[in-house]
């Protein structure tokens, strides 16, 4: 039997998807505006800047960026072509391949970061008290911890 959802949870779902299309609109274009990469490549650099010697394997670049290896692959095409990522075969197996942070890379992420931060701060934690912050956070990680079971 289904389970339909009462009218306050419907509200909450619509509410939960607008809210997130607009942050996530949000973000991309600020990033496009004042540093001339979509989100998706921003979150792929962040991720590979967070790696142990800003090295990454693409399968678990793709998992962390939660996209599809075709379009990791894609993505990383455009960052070697901006200088920002270069690829190279994993060593330790020679099947799978790496993603590597260059120092372009890094500088261009640096270059972005701040602008970035101040969005997210302008779309999402400038609108909450501090303890609308914590319940979010405790929302996000129930969520997040029941989906990557």
């Amino acid at each position: 039997m289904t389970r339909w959802l009462d009218p306050d949870e419907q509200q909450t779902w619509r509410d939960f998807l607008a809210t997130s299309q607009l942050i996530n609109e949000a973000l991309d274009r600020q990033l496009q505006r004042e540093a001339g990469m979509p989100h998706t490549y921003y979150m792929i650099l962040v991720a590979l800047s967070e790696a142990p010697e800003r090295t990454m394997r693409m399968s678990e670049l793709a998992a962390r960026a939660q996209s599809s290896q075709s379009r990791l692959s894609h993505a990383a095409a455009r960052l070697e072509e901006r200088g920002w990522v270069r690829r190279e075969r994993c060593p330790a197996d020679g099947r799978g391949n790496l993603a590597v942070l260059t120092d372009a890379g890094f500088a261009a992420l640096a270059a972005a970061a701040p602008g970035h931060v101040e969005e997210v701060r302008r779309s999402l934690f400038d609108v909450l008290t501090p303890d609308q912050v914590r319940e979010l956070g405790a929302i996000c990680s129930a969520v997040r911890n029941t989906l990557e079971r």
